[in-house]
């Protein structure tokens, strides 16, 4: 056992859900989660819309000008299978997150509960090793197509919690590309950068070592591995991937130091769980020639406004 404060076991998870069905996707990271344990990670990490899926390749029978019944059904099953926050699936995943001792985080797509119920939010949640939800992220914009089934997240959601392993939170996919949300996750002090995705391409490995290297912080990137046959046969819309390759996504899950040394990974072509120790004592070292926020910073030159404020379609004039 570790008895190192400065060294913290990570897991990056790369992996598939059981595509459409939320619930033997939590019973998979459930097991995950505790195998991931079991080898002494005390940080855990899925990847972005883990449960119930990412629906590469789908149109959701969707051009511009027109929506098909058959799509709408999609949509249905997307829905249907999509995760309340807080609810039961949040439960499950924390007694797992207790089990395992281990700080949790998992990409989901999270069903809106608080207006209409119709919309939802790629998102990212953290469970504490005490099993409690302590935060969540909504992508605040969703990439391409994307934007057909996911709404936009807002800033009340910017979140970096402290732990004593140090400040964790980041963003998600191409939310990275972002240069001013990166720069709020500085100025909240993130020491321990999340960046779980969808993008498989070799251009997203420069992007978490430049997050490296600009925050000073280390990158946990973590991708799915996923086939063409593990979509279900029964699914509507399925005709819509007939000419996708089998391998849909490669994955690239990889962990980055902050001074951008890549310390595992990346992983290709197959599912697998990366197991890397961080030295949490090369952040302050990383920090004497280059902190972001702090003397590399020129306030009297650019300054950054951010609206953390909870956004609702519908506000109450006060008399």
């Amino acid at each position: 056992m570790n008895t190192n404060p400065s060294i913290l076991k990570t897991a990056v998870i790369q992996a598939a859900p059981i595509l459409f069905n939320r619930e033997a996707t939590v019973e998979k990271l459930c097991a995950l989660t505790q195998k991931a344990a079991e080898k002494g990670a005390k940080l855990i990490l899925f990847p972005e819309a883990f449960i119930p899926a990412y629906p590469r390749g789908l149109s959701f029978g969707t051009v511009v000008g027109s929506r098909s019944p058959k799509g709408c059904q999609t949509w249905q099953r997307y829905w249907d299978q999509a995760v309340d926050v807080p609810g039961p699936v949040t439960k499950k995943i924390g007694s797992a997150a207790r089990r395992a001792g281990s700080y949790l985080a998992v990409g989901v797509i999270e069903r809106d509960m608080e207006f209409s119920r119709g919309t939802l939010y790629c998102s990212v949640l953290y469970f504490g090793p005490d099993g409690q939800l302590i935060g969540k992220h909504r992508k605040l914009k969703p990439t391409a197509a994307e934007r057909l089934i996911w709404g936009d997240g807002d800033g009340s959601t910017l979140t970096v919690f402290d732990t004593e392993y140090g400040k964790v939170g980041g963003l998600i996919c191409w939310e990275n590309y972002m240069p001013l949300a990166r720069m709020v996750m500085y100025a909240k002090g993130v020491e321990i950068y999340l960046a779980p995705t969808a993008d498989s391409r070799d251009t997203w490995q420069a992007t978490i070592k430049h997050i490296a290297c600009e925050g000073r912080c280390f990158v946990l990137s973590c991708n799915q591995f996923v086939t063409k046959s593990m979509y279900p046969d029964d699914l509507e819309g399925i005709e819509d991937i007939s000419e996708q390759p089998e391998i849909m996504c490669r994955g690239g899950s990889a962990v980055v130091s902050p001074l951008g040394e890549i310390l595992g990974g990346p992983l290709y072509d197959k599912e697998g769980t990366l197991l890397v120790d961080l030295d949490l004592s090369e952040i302050p070292r990383s920090r004497f020639d280059f902190d972001v926020v702090g003397h590399y910073a020129r306030p009297d030159v650019f300054q950054l406004s951010v609206n953390e404020k909870k956004m609702s379609p519908v506000s109450k004039i006060e008399e």
